[in-house]
């Protein structure tokens, strides 16, 4: 709808929904629903540490270092007892006996906690540690996954905690592809049979998923669970294929 405006303009100012709101009558605040009135505390940098809060630790052998490492995420728990209660990582401490990574393990707990503490979005902590490749080459941790880094399985380990506390949400795979998958499977273990007169030795991973020793590693899910099957490339893990 056009308006013809007749005078000279001598100024202008932008309604935001924040000014919309304060000019709004105490009736009409009144019939807002109860919800809208709470108040809902959000992560910053201004929440102080509690005296105790809930964690859990997570063990990491790897072949690039003697020991193990441990690492403990601990939790802070906002709007405990209400609707909108949310539990979000507050820190972050990562120890082992093996002391020559002792520098960088201890600036990137702290960086990380940093991240933690300032609110919002953490979730792309993950994606960045998990993008870091050694130059030396990476492993297979158990369960036949491969790690490019360390880094990479401490981010692993922190995508880990983010699922078990709902801050990322994994999809679950559909009946269909269960019952896609289950039926390769049981194909590639009958040819196994007809070919070698017995089955191929499986391979029990960390998770307790079996795969074949001779798979190799699906370049969507990084598990070794990647045979051929009639010409296609197909992954007992995750489902993918390519053909030719």
């Amino acid at each position: 709808m056009a308006v013809k405006i007749d005078k000279k303009i001598k100024g202008y100012a932008v309604i935001t929904p924040e000014d919309k709101a304060r000019e709004q009558t105490p009736a009409q605040a009144a019939d807002r629903p109860a919800e809208a009135k709470d108040n809902v505390i959000q992560m910053h940098e201004r929440i102080e540490r509690p005296e105790v809060l809930v964690g859990c630790t997570y063990k990491i052998k790897s072949p690039l270092m003697e020991h193990a490492m441990y690492v403990t995420i601990n939790d802070i728990v906002l709007n405990a007892g209400t609707e909108h209660e949310l539990r979000r990582p507050f820190e972050v401490f990562i120890n082992s006996k093996s002391m020559e990574h002792f520098q960088w393990i201890v600036a990137l707990t702290r960086i990380m906690s940093a991240v933690f503490r300032k609110g919002g979005d953490v979730t792309f902590l993950v994606e960045e540690m998990k993008a870091v490749f050694d130059p030396r080459g990476g492993y297979f941790k158990a369960g036949g996954v491969y790690m490019p880094s360390l880094v990479a399985e401490i981010g692993a380990v922190v995508e880990e905690h983010m699922k078990s506390i709902g801050l990322i949400h994994d999809p679950e795979m559909s009946a269909h592809q269960k019952a896609l998958i289950a039926e390769k499977r049981r194909q590639y273990e009958e040819r196994s049979r007809k070919e070698a007169g017995t089955a191929e030795d499986i391979a029990v991973t960390g998770d307790g998923t079996s795969f074949p020793p001779s798979a190799t590693m699906c370049h969507k899910c990084s598990t070794k669970a990647l045979v051929i099957m009639d010409g296609c490339a197909t992954c007992l893990n995750c489902g993918y294929s390519k053909c030719g």
